[in-house]
């Protein structure tokens, strides 16, 4: 991962589409903190590409030719440094973002989403403090919640007994679509006490990132579906 205070971050975008690229690129480059390295028209010429290029986050289109987009983060995942990877995703497309949060991606944007919050998400998802904005987590999650509940058909895992109550509030609260500001003022406590509980659910709950532990929240059944329809 790059020093922010020596370098942009580096972005990858792989798209099959080159005019969703070129718009990507265009909002990202316009930023001075900000770099794209790499682009790709498919998870084959990605996985070649990132092979020799470094980078620190992936926007990835599901849907591609050759390679899909879950089957290149599933590998990109399993690296030892492996980069951060962003679904591009709609509405329309939700098996494809239960299998690729499943395969190991670090959180979802959708295509048409606007280019501050496009750039909110790829600094969000860079530092780790946050999957994606609270606002988009929690509509798309209203729509994947009930694939994520049933992803775990064969035995619903259990939460580690070693999750203090708070804990276990805090993980229900990230699978809320809150942030950890949120989750802070839910609580009356400092942001800095929600990382440190934030950090010990990843640990106790084997996720590699927060959008693991929500997707665990779900299969353990610790929050359900219709929980966010009110929300």
């Amino acid at each position: 991962m790059s020093d922010a205070t020596t370098g942009p971050i580096r972005i990858a975008i792989v798209d099959d589409q080159q005019l969703v690229r070129a718009g990507f690129r265009m909002v990202i480059d316009s930023q001075p903190d900000m770099s794209v390295e790499v682009e790709a028209s498919d998870g084959e010429q990605a996985l070649r590409e990132l092979a020799r290029v470094p980078v620190d986050v992936v926007l990835m289109d599901v849907q591609m030719p050759n390679l899909d987009g879950i089957e290149a983060t599933r590998r990109l995942t399993a690296l030892e440094h492996s980069p951060k990877v962003v679904v591009l995703t709609t509405f329309d497309n939700d098996e494809y973002v239960v299998a690729a949060i499943s395969a190991g991606a670090s959180g979802f944007l959708l295509k048409d989403a606007q280019p501050e919050d496009l750039l909110a998400a790829l600094r969000t998802v860079y530092r780790g403090d946050a999957v994606i904005a609270a606002r988009s987590t929690r509509r798309l999650l209203q729509h994947v919640g009930p694939m994520l509940a049933g992803a775990s058909t064969v035995e619903r895992p259990q939460l580690p007994d070693d999750l203090t109550p708070r804990e276990v509030e805090v993980l229900e609260a990230m699978a809320h679509g809150l942030s950890n500001t949120e989750i802070a003022e839910k609580f009356f406590v400092s942001e800095a006490t929600v990382k440190t509980h934030v950090g010990r659910v990843l640990a106790k709950t084997g996720s590699r990132d927060r959008v693991q532990a929500v997707v665990f929240a779900y299969q353990t059944g610790l929050v359900q579906p219709e929980d966010l329809l009110g929300g």
